[in-house]
């Protein structure tokens, strides 16, 4: 039997609001094995630890149950108070009674009743415990950011000026992603490529950092210090090594009527193409869609202008396969589809575009060449009506919009009123708004010199429709604050759509066994004390990947993610995780149960002699578990029909000693 210390932690008044602590110390004094308990205030706290390393040395303790807060919160402070007083970190049970007790029971009663029977579960797992011991492994210095815009540019630049390599996977052609595609930001006005581009030539030049353009992460492997990464390499049909981005190709290809995707369609591109003047890598890519040499062997235009000899139309998709001590996720964000928001006309008038069609409509770089031009017609449009959270804050339309706030729109359609009416005064602008949400520093200023001194009419309201009449959008809306409905003959309708993850999100998190929220944006470990860290060790999370940010946050977070790869990278070796799964030989019957559920490959199955009790020996199939990529889910001793699959430091018998404790 063990000597069992109880501590119960007050947590101020965040526990002993509604469970009295006091009874529940005396009432586990009496369960088997306990040889001191006691409580106090602040349990996490310099003096509460003291308290249990004290207590430890003069009763004799082999193990101890803290009954506090969540284990997420605490669990590693207490393992080390133990381990400090020599015990085995291994010992220490933790007994929730701060979440499943007080934060969901008024009545005292009843909270101290359940804090009771948490407390007497961990007493009857910590006497079943043994010490256990992690195992270590080594750690690569490398590592991998999937995503090139603006969050995995910084994060790769940080972790590579501390000294250590990382690759780049970007999808399309160039790094860059969506700031690429802006032409001022917020709140200051500068001028987006002049801050986005030096830093995408420092990418290129960075002797630790590896670019994977037109590529995508296709298989992860592996745990925390050393995952094994497959990506796909998309076939350019342009050798990289000896492109010199000098363009001929691109201007002498007969197909010049493909769909432009950097200006969202609003132009078109060749079939060879080189995205924006800006990119990295400044190399020219061949569309296999649109090429009519790949397509049907006719033309070869751009192989025969090209000096360098860089055209490769047999060129194939390669699989680079490398090992990464850890992985960043920057994977980004799009523009929700406008198609199920019929209302605005979205689909039936080329007028009616998006916050982001905007933005390459008056980018210098963009279609019109920086004029704001109306698509339909190319004239200038004399009024203007921005419609604010089209998509977002869609509670009563959650089935074509999203329930949470889009954080950015309000700030960016504040910078294109503003910029609208600076450059062309001639122009009425009309914002319709639910509200203005302006938190970030000087951002409210920036709204209020949209309205006071550039006048621009924000009207609290919503836009009803807006149909198409002639040359002309009507708009029929609501002035909230005045009680009418307005009427406005516009020439131009933008619509702040709403932002939702990249479409790359949820299957990359599915082999990262990264978590997810209900809207697919990657969920962090703890949204106050790990913000930065996917629950899933060594996977770490890098702008709006993880919800709606603008540029300046996504750049703090960009350099957060960056200082935790460091500071794993920088470390030789690993412990690991001792509760791992362990196979019990002699019940194992081989069916391959538990390596088919096992989520990180884990488990594999050799052939072993066993002496059999006639004294003849017999070769059986049996699972093996390896340790260091063992994550102790758990999930293979659900699913092994012999029960010759067990978790240490969870074995089946601990909890069941459990259940029996709270069941008595």
């Amino acid at each position: 039997m063990q000597r069992v210390g109880v501590f119960v932690c007050w947590c101020g008044s965040n526990i002993a609001g509604t469970v009295d602590v006091q009874a529940v110390s005396e009432a586990l004094k009496n369960e088997p094995g306990v040889v001191f308990s006691a409580n106090y205030q602040y349990m996490c706290s310099q003096a509460g630890q003291d308290m249990i390393k004290q207590a430890i040395i003069e009763h004799k303790l082999t193990g101890i149950v803290v009954c506090s807060c969540s284990p997420r919160m605490h669990e590693a402070t207490f393992r080390k108070t133990a381990q400090a007083a020599g015990i085995n970190p291994y010992m220490v049970e933790i007994a929730n009674i701060r979440e499943q007790c007080s934060w969901v029971h008024k009545e005292m009663e009843i909270g101290t009743e359940k804090a009771i029977i948490l407390g007497r579960a961990a007493i009857a797992k910590v006497n079943l415990n043994a010490p256990l011991t992690p195992g270590e492994s080594p750690v690569t210095k490398r590592a991998l950011v999937i995503g090139g815009g603006i969050a995995g540019i910084q994060t790769a630049l940080d972790i590579a000026d501390a000294g250590f390599c990382v690759d780049i996977v970007e999808k399309k052609p160039t790094i860059g992603g969506k700031m690429a595609q802006l032409d001022k930001t917020f709140p200051t006005l500068d001028c987006a490529a002049c801050i986005l581009t030096p830093k995408m030539v420092d990418v290129a030049q960075h002797e630790k950092i590896r670019i994977f353009s037109y590529s995508e992460v296709e298989e992860v492997g592996g745990f925390v210090g050393n995952f094994d990464v497959k990506i796909r390499k998309h076939a350019r049909y342009v050798n990289e090594d000896i492109c010199t981005g000098c363009g001929d190709c691109v201007s002498k290809c007969p197909m010049k009527k493909v769909p432009n995707e950097f200006n969202l369609g609003m132009d078109n591109r060749s079939a060879i193409y080189i995205p924006f003047a800006q990119a990295v890598p400044k190399v020219a890519t061949i569309d296999p869609n649109a090429c009519n040499m790949i397509k049907n062997g006719k033309c070869g235009l751009c192989a025969r202008v090209c000096a360098a000899g860089a055209i490769d139309y047999t060129q194939q998709d390669e699989i680079i396969e490398e090992k990464y001590g850890a992985i960043v996720v920057a994977t980004g964000f799009n523009p929700i589809s406008m198609d199920q928001f019929d209302e605005f006309a979205y689909n039936q008038s080329k007028d009616v575009i998006t916050s982001l069609e905007f933005e390459r409509l008056t980018n210098a770089a963009g279609p019109s060449a920086g004029k704001l031009l109306r698509p339909s017609d190319g004239k200038h449009p004399q009024t203007i009506v921005f419609v604010q959270c089209v998509g977002s804050r869609c509670d009563a339309c959650a089935e074509k919009g999203k329930e949470y706030c889009s954080k950015i729109c309000c700030m960016y359609t504040a910078k294109h009123a503003m910029l609208t009416r600076d450059k062309y005064p001639d122009t009425d602008v009309y914002v319709f708004y639910i509200d203005v949400r302006t938190p970030g520093k000087n951002f409210d200023e920036f709204y209020r010199r949209a309205v006071e001194e550039y006048g621009v009419h924000y009207i609290k309201g919503m836009v009803g429709k807006v149909t198409p009449q002639g040359d002309k959008l009507k708009v029929q809306a609501s002035d909230l604050l005045a009680n009418k409905q307005l009427h406005i003959d516009a020439d131009l309708v933008v619509l702040a759509a709403a932002i939702e993850p990249d479409a790359s999100a949820r299957p990359l998190a599915t082999m990262l066994t990264a978590s997810m929220d209900t809207n697919d944006f990657f969920t962090e470990a703890h949204p106050k004390l790990r913000p930065v860290e996917s629950p899933t060790a060594g996977v770490f999370l890098s702008g709006a990947c993880q919800g709606p940010k603008d540029i300046p946050e996504t750049v703090s977070q960009a350099g957060a993610a960056a200082a935790k790869v460091i500071g794993l990278l920088a470390k030789d070796k690993l412990q690991g995780n001792p509760c791992v799964a362990s196979a019990n030989e002699m019940m194992c019957n081989g069916c391959s149960s538990c390596e088919r559920v096992c989520p990180y490959g884990a488990i594999t199955y050799e052939n072993k002699e066993f002496r059999m009790p006639n004294r003849t020996t017999a070769i059986r199939r049996v699972a093996s578990v390896n340790p260091a990529v063992c994550q102790g889910c758990g999930a293979c001793t659900v699913a092994c029909p012999s029960g010759a699959m067990d978790l240490r430091g969870f074995a089946n018998k601990q909890i069941m000693a459990e259940v029996d404790a709270i069941c008595k």
